[in-house]
């Protein structure tokens, strides 16, 4: 089976979809990506490219809401906050501190900073 997500034209993900391997002319990525996007787009109109359920190609598997950047050749997810940057080479956005190695933390974007949750013990 092959995934394909459909992009509207500002290139976000409105739809994802479930393809026989028959339909996309029997072939691998990239080579099937011509063929299973014209059936999806002779069985549902607009722009289709193929995405990786197992992420081997495009950095991820395309969800709604994300981004497909031509020029990175990636599904990239919603930015989380305001201050993240996207790193062009994982595709992946990035906080501007870097999160500590241990323990649980959660970005606190009020004060640009990681703060640690714990549990307390009941």
């Amino acid at each position: 089976m092959a995934h394909f997500a459909q992009i509207n034209s500002e290139n976000v993900v409105t739809q994802v979809i479930v393809v026989s391997n028959n339909d996309c002319g029997g072939g691998d990525f990239p080579a099937s990506e011509e063929s299973g996007a014209a059936f999806c787009t002779n069985l549902l109109g607009g722009t289709w490219k193929q995405t990786s359920y197992n992420n081997n190609f495009r950095k991820r598997y395309a969800g709604i809401g994300y981004t497909f950047s031509e020029e990175l050749d990636a599904f990239i997810s919603p930015k989380p906050y305001p201050s993240w940057v996207l790193n062009e080479e994982t595709a992946d956005w990035e906080a501007p501190v870097a999160r500590p190695e241990t323990g649980t933390w959660a970005w606190n974007e009020a004060n640009q900073n990681w703060d640690e949750i714990t549990v307390e013990e009941v």
